[in-house]
């Protein structure tokens, strides 16, 4: 088991964190979400084309660049950090569907960022027609395909043939629409069981690195914060209190991490592994993650609490991401049952 970052795997944390601070910076971040797709094409076509992360686990014959789950989360730990706005997360959790379910028209398609995707949950399926309503689709007004999930089967459905409404959300970084099919009729991709529950595995710790980054960002910019403000004529980083919430976010990181890490090898090296792997990253990382970036918001005073700040936009973040997949208590009962406790 290896939990430390390999010279390559360093080396692509640092150049998507180089692109993302020019390319997607605060102010762009925020310019981008008032925009009307709410988020920035061009920086995408950038990721797409320059960094290759569209096709970043797509396997080779399939036109993607075949790198490991350790790489992905790396990525998405630094996408997390930036809270790059967009579809990127939707269509990572499409791709990792893929590729337990490969497909050789859509795949190549969403190597190359011809082709946008998103998953859809919660629908019922006779044969190839499906209906249903799923409440909240992420990027579900952008994505050209829905992947279907339906529990026993994964089905292909041009967008064009389900009814979509935007919704109102909580994270301003990341929308949701609405999705309603009715009588639609899609293509089965698969009908093996054992890998979507895989999938579902795989995105729930594609997750976790994404709420990693994020946890790690609010932590840096409170410690920066708290080494420059001065409240009663000292540093608020030198008061007792502030210091022992330091540290406890600190340790919630350092945990965070290892979790992640381990989840990262399991879904590449260790299959066997891979389903507690995914339930304890989703039972702790989740819930850590939020609680940094309440706290976060809380030590920066008054002005964390300003729109202008961003800190409301790391906790929005780590909210919706922490029930994204279902509430952290939900995935500690399924580690207990897995556990056998």
């Amino acid at each position: 088991m290896k939990l430390v970052l390999s010279q390559e795997q360093r080396q692509l944390r640092e150049a998507v964190r180089a692109f993302l601070s020019t390319a997607s910076p605060s102010a762009e971040v925020r310019r981008a979400i008032e925009s009307p797709d709410g988020y920035d094409r061009d920086v995408y076509a950038r990721l797409n084309g320059e960094l290759g992360l569209s096709g970043l686990i797509v396997p080779e014959q399939y036109g993607g660049a075949g790198a490991g789950f350790a790489e992905l989360a790396v990525v998405l730990e630094e996408t997390g950090a930036a809270l790059l706005p967009g579809p990127f997360l939707a269509g990572v959790f499409a791709v990792i569907t893929l590729t337990q379910a490969p497909d050789e028209k859509l795949l190549p398609a969403l190597a190359e960022g011809r082709l946008t995707a998103t998953l859809v949950e919660g629908v019922s399926r006779d044969g190839e027609v499906l209906n249903g309503t799923a409440g909240q689709v992420l990027n579900g007004l952008d994505a050209d395909v829905l992947l279907v999930d339906t529990g026993d089967a994964l089905v292909a459905v041009d967008a064009e043939a389900a009814t979509r409404e935007p919704r109102i959300t909580l994270d301003l970084t990341r929308r949701q629409a609405r999705v309603v099919l009715d009588a639609a009729r899609g293509r089965v991709l698969s009908t093996d069981t054992a890998a979507l529950a895989r999938a579902r595995d795989l995105r729930a710790v594609a997750l976790a690195a994404e709420q990693l980054g994020v946890l790690r960002a609010a932590l840096d910019s409170v410690v920066g914060y708290a080494k420059i403000r001065v409240a009663f004529g000292r540093f608020i980083g030198s008061y007792q209190g502030v210091k022992h919430r330091l540290a406890d976010m600190h340790c919630k990181l350092e945990q965070a991490e290892s979790i992640v890490r381990f989840a990262a090898w399991a879904a590449d090296e260790s299959p066997a592994d891979l389903p507690e792997a995914a339930a304890l990253a989703q039972a702790y990382v989740g819930r850590a993650c939020f609680e940094v970036a309440r706290d976060h918001l809380l030590l920066h005073g008054g002005i964390g609490f300003t729109w202008e700040h961003d800190a409301h936009l790391y906790y929005k973040r780590a909210k919706a991401d922490e029930v994204l997949l279902g509430p952290p208590r939900a995935h500690r009962a399924r580690l207990a049952d897995l556990l056998e406790l």
